[in-house]
Order: structure tokens, then sequence, then C-alpha cells
């Protein structure tokens, strides 16, 4: 419609709201803010909130408009939340958001519980993984509260269907799949020369490089990976491990490298800030996890350009295959030795060939700009819809 000389259009008011500050300085990866930079400014006002965590001094925000941060205590985000719930509700009523964006159960959940009162137009749900709905109590609670105006996103094919399954108001109708996506050009912008990357983690710079990313928690699975390691060590000196990540595992983890007589050749390296920097230090990325939701290591490693090893769960399954990487059945002590066996035993030039196919199925699937473009459409009709159902 057009709009008369002088009279400026109001924009739509969005609330992103996550359980936890996790703003990096880099978003390539970032969910959150690569939605922030799907919606047009001159269209949509954006408050990015956060239940937990604020930042420090120095430390990124979000490129939204505005960034929230509730500070609310883990107790209060427990049980009932009465009091978080209170104050969330207090500020949405203040704030009248045309629409609200939860990442996580969390923020859904409370959201599912306050849009009874708020009426909020259109509300989005983000689901990252699978389990969110596995208790009986929250699948009821789901059903009694979605209405029109919720929208689902599942962040890949596998979790829609695991909503979908769940069969308590999730619809063919309300639940889309937006696979999840980074921004290709600003990942390879940060990312190290290979000898300069090794540097940067402390790693030989002749040895034959298998890495893994990811939190060090047991659903991740290295503890199989260091396994698989430990059977091929002989055949392969001139190969080695390392895991970069922080979590409860790490100090277990270090005791099994020393079990496995492992010391030197496998290396956990801990929490690094912008660990993509130093993807290309690797020869060969493994994802041995026993459950993901999407997987965004698995395409931070196709970034850089590296053939993939990984499991095949249904969420990582397609991507694997359409790679060209190895997929192998997760915590199975058989298929992931053998995994590495057949790509250790490549030369050079055939792995980085599969490198390079793994770049380009990257680049063809999991475009940043389709992601976005998505997001804008889902945003945009379900507006357009509630403003049907509620002129």
């Amino acid at each position: 419609h057009r709009i008369s000389p002088g009279r400026v259009m109001k924009r739509s008011k969005v609330l992103q709201l996550q359980p936890d500050y996790n703003v990096k300085s880099h978003d390539f990866a970032d969910l959150a803010e690569q939605i922030v930079r799907a919606l047009p400014t001159e269209r949509y006002e954006i408050t990015a909130a956060f239940l937990r965590g604020r930042p420090g001094p120095g430390e990124p925000v979000s490129k939204a408009d505005h960034s929230v941060y509730f500070e609310f205590s883990d107790k209060s985000l427990k049980g009932m939340r009465i009091r978080a719930m209170w104050a969330l509700y207090k500020f949405c009523r203040k704030e009248q958001f045309d629409v609200v964006i939860c990442n996580r159960f969390k923020p859904v959940n409370m959201m599912l519980q306050l849009n009874r009162w708020l009426k909020i137009p259109l509300c989005v749900g983000i689901s990252h993984g699978f389990g969110e709905y596995d208790r009986f109590y929250r699948r009821s609670q789901a059903k009694r509260l979605i209405d029109k105006a919720w929208r689902f996103v599942g962040v890949s094919p596998a979790v829609k269907q695991y909503l979908l399954d769940c069969k308590c108001g999730f619809t063919e109708q309300n639940t889309y799949a937006i696979t999840n996506a980074i921004d290709i050009e600003q990942a390879e912008a940060l990312q190290l020369p290979r000898q300069q990357a090794r540097e940067k983690l402390g790693l030989d710079q002749d040895a034959r490089m298998i890495g893994a990313l990811g939190r060090l928690v047991p659903i991740k699975g290295h503890r199989f990976l260091l396994q698989a390691f430990a059977a091929l060590k002989d055949k392969y000196p001139q190969a080695q491990l390392a895991i970069i990540g922080a979590g409860r595992e790490e100090s277990r983890l270090r005791e099994q490298i020393g079990q496995l007589g492992l010391e030197g050749r496998a290396h956990v390296l801990g929490f690094r800030e912008n660990a993509l920097q130093s993807v290309r230090a690797f020869d060969i990325w493994t994802m041995p996890s026993l459950a993901e939701g999407l997987g965004l290591a698995l395409l931070e490693g196709m970034s850089g350009h590296l053939p993939v090893i990984a499991t095949n769960v249904p969420a990582m399954l397609p991507l694997v295959e359409g790679a060209g990487g190895l997929a192998v059945k997760p915590s199975d002590v058989v298929p992931l030795p053998a995994a590495l066996d057949e790509s250790l035993a490549l030369p050079d030039a055939a792995l980085q060939a599969k490198g390079e196919q793994a770049y380009r199925y990257l680049q063809e699937h999991h475009d940043i700009e389709v992601f976005r473009q998505e997001y804008l459409d889902l945003i945009d009709s379900g507006l357009s819809q509630a403003r049907k159902d509620h002129p």
C-alpha cells in the first residue's frame, strides 16, 4: 500500500527472548543475531531480551535496537517461576509487542502461559533439539496452550518431525523447518591459515590432525572418539587428535587420554574464544555426538574446507551424506575407528578434495541469505494472518 507524503510507517515491535546472554563479537553462527539481521529496520523495531546474564565491560551486545537483561537467578527460573513470569508479563504489557520470538524451551514455555493474557498477535517458538516435549505434562500443557498466534520452528527437518510426532498441538500448518546456516563469507574471513592456526593452538605443524569442537558433556560422545583414535594410534604415528571445548567431562577426558596411552597424541584444548579462527588447523573434522538438533559445529568444519566424519543421528545424517562425509552409528566402537582409518589412509590431495566437496555442499544448502529470508517470510506472513484474524 502507498504511504502518503510525510506519513511515517509504524514499525512492528518484535521481542526476541533468549534464556542466556551469549552474544558473540562475530555472529556468523548466532541464530538469534541472524534473525535480527533478517528483519528490515524500516519495518521492524527489535528488542533482544535475555533471562539470565548480561555483558561485562567491553563485551558485545546484540545488533537489535534495544537490549534488556532480566538477570533472573537460576532458582527464579525453576518450578512455577512466579516472580520471573510477573516481571516478564509487566515488561511485555508495557511494550505492547506485535511479535515475540522465543529461542529454546524455557522462553517458549513462559510465553505460552503468559500469552493467554498478553494476546501478542504472533509468537514464534524455536526448538533446537530433541526431548523438550518428552515429558507428559509438557505435552499436555502445549496441547492446552498452543493457539492461532503460535508458529514453531525446528532447526532441522528432523527437529520439525520430532515436534509433529509429539502430537500436542504442533501441526503441518503451524510448524516449520528452517535449517540452521552460517555466514560462510564472515566465517572464512575469520579463519587463520593452517600454520598460524596450529601455532595458536600449540599443535604439531607436521601431524595429520583430527579435530572436534563442542561442549565437553557426555552427549557429545568425545569419549568414543578417543577410544576410536586409540585403536589407530600405532597404525598412524603421525596422526593426532585435538578437541576444542570446555565442560564437566574435561577432567574425565584427560584421565581417559592417560588410560589409553594417548599423552602427546590427543589434546583437550579447553574453551577458545572464536574457536572458528582455528578450524584450518585440522585435516579431518569429527562430530561423534549421541544426539544433535542440527550440529552447527559440523557446518563450521565444512566452512574450513574440511572433510567430515559424524554420527548418523537424524539431524546430521542428511548433512554428512550431502557433504560426501562418513556417517557412523553413535557410541558404536566399530564404525568410528573404521571411518577414521578410511580418512587417515587417504593421501593429502584426496583428503583436500573431500574437504572441497563438503565446502561446496555448505554453499549450496546452508546459505545464510536463505535462512534470513525464510525467517522474514515466516514473520511477515504470520503478522499478516494475525491482522486478518484481528483487524
